[in-house]
């Protein structure tokens, strides 16, 4: 396993690029935030279900000093089996310019169709509600699962912040 996720390491755009696949998701996360790691079973349901209809994920960890063994304790504490990749330079963050983690980015065609929140259950920082009322992430993928391209959107995200490198 840590040779796969080591793989994927050196970040290469190319991800980003058509390779035959619905959509590409970025699913932005840091290991030491709260809110990213409260949402791990949802990302790994989702997953589960869009991955094998062509959707193509991967966890993104935007830290820098972050090293391959602590992303895969983390990947692995919290039960993922999505593809993991450290962005300590911070190009995926660029490309799809996240801000917050946990934050999605979808692309399609190599074009980013949703960027934002992965659903409403966080209305602040220390304000949550019970359950999500909206699944934004879900519905976009839902859609792209069907052969539809959504129209560009955003929707804030709340969490830690992806921290600018200097």
């Amino acid at each position: 396993m840590l040779a796969a996720l080591c793989l994927l390491l050196s970040t290469h755009l190319h991800l980003l690029s058509p390779h035959g696949e619905k959509a590409v998701v970025l699913l932005f996360i840091r290991a030491d935030c709260p809110i990213s790691n409260r949402y791990a079973p949802y990302l790994q349901r989702l997953y589960g279900r869009f991955g094998p209809q062509g959707i193509d994920f991967r966890l993104v960890y935007p830290e820098p000093g972050l090293t391959a063994a602590a992303m895969k304790k983390h990947h692995d504490q919290y039960g993922y089996t999505i593809p993991a990749l450290l962005d300590a330079g911070h190009e995926y963050v660029a490309r799809a310019r996240a801000r917050v983690t946990p934050e999605a980015a979808v692309f399609v065609h190599g074009e980013l169709i949703y960027l934002g929140r992965i659903d409403d259950r966080y209305v602040d920082l220390g304000k949550e509600r019970p359950a999500a009322r909206r699944h934004d992430l879900e519905e976009v993928l839902a859609a792209v699962a069907a052969g539809k391209t959504p129209e560009r959107r955003e929707a804030a995200a709340i969490g830690c912040a992806i921290e600018n490198l200097q």
